[in-house]
């Protein structure tokens, strides 16, 4: 069976039995028809997936791997903040009547800053450090600007990876701040155990251990039934994730350059309302 299988039922075992519910606070999140959306939350989960094993994708429930990959490029590739740059809907609410959801995510990523080596965004400065620094203690990027944020449609969510190189493993530590457990939970690990993968290939190491820091796992009300029934699930082995091996430039991968081989799991289409 799927380790992420696994964690994630833990995860949302342990948050409806033990969680703490915010209904008698005020919250900020509606739902559509303007019912305030509450949600029950641990508070600072950790889990940690070795890539080196397997691939972190649920089998309990299908994760669209390609619509998750073309948004990790948006935002790491691209450094876009415009949907018209995205293939799906997924950010739409977000975007204003141009498509710009503002000083977020991929803007953030490629704002340039001055270094002794010469001038890069956070994403160069990554890949410089891991060709020409592995050792260095300082491979991050950061993406919650105070100085930016009343200009984002959207506050980020998973806003900071550290990277860490040990021998010839890439490792690293994504942080969130707020996590969607059912709707995002999966899509987040799938997309950066992605992102270490790619970035230990054009570097030149294996992809080590992705940990994932949740400060807030949060299960939305109205998701609470669907939980039950998704835990509930069959759980498979995890698939293979095959990887164009020719690639050695980061802004050379595509969505093509992946392929999930032997992936069988719960294909129920579930319709997950969305808190705005």
């Amino acid at each position: 069976m799927s380790r992420a299988d696994e964690i994630f039922v833990a995860n949302m075992k342990e948050i409806m039995t033990e969680g703490v519910w915010d209904t008698d606070l005020p919250v900020r999140p509606r739902w559509s028809d303007g019912t305030p959306a509450h949600t029950v939350k641990k508070f600072g989960i950790v889990n940690r997936y070795d890539l080196s094993k397997e691939f972190p994708i649920l089998t309990v429930r299908r994760t669209a791997l390609k619509t998750a990959i073309d948004e990790l490029l948006w935002i790491w590739q691209k450094k876009s903040n415009n949907v018209h740059d995205l293939h799906s809907k997924i950010w739409d609410q977000w975007a204003d009547e141009n498509g710009s959801i503002g000083k977020a995510y991929g803007y953030q990523l490629g704002i340039k800053h001055h270094y002794k080596e010469g001038d890069f965004d956070q994403v160069d400065r990554v890949i410089y450090d891991l060709k020409n620094n592995p050792s260095s203690r300082r491979i991050m990027t950061n993406i919650y600007n105070f100085a930016d944020l009343h200009e984002m449609n959207l506050y980020p969510c998973a806003y900071s990876m550290t990277f860490n190189v040990s021998g010839d493993r890439l490792n690293g530590i994504l942080n969130q701040r707020s996590n969607d457990m059912l709707t995002a939970n999966n899509w987040n690990v799938a997309q950066y155990a992605v992102l270490l993968i790619m970035l230990a290939q054009v570097s030149g190491f294996k992809a080590g251990e992705l940990v994932h820091v949740i400060a807030d796992a949060h299960i939305y009300d109205r998701h609470i039934p669907i939980v039950e029934e998704i835990i509930k699930m069959p759980m498979y082995p995890a698939p293979k994730l095959e990887v164009d091996p020719d690639i050695k430039n980061f802004y050379d991968f595509t969505v093509d350059s992946f392929k999930l081989v032997d992936y069988k799991c719960n294909d129920k289409k579930y319709t997950i309302p969305v808190a705005e």
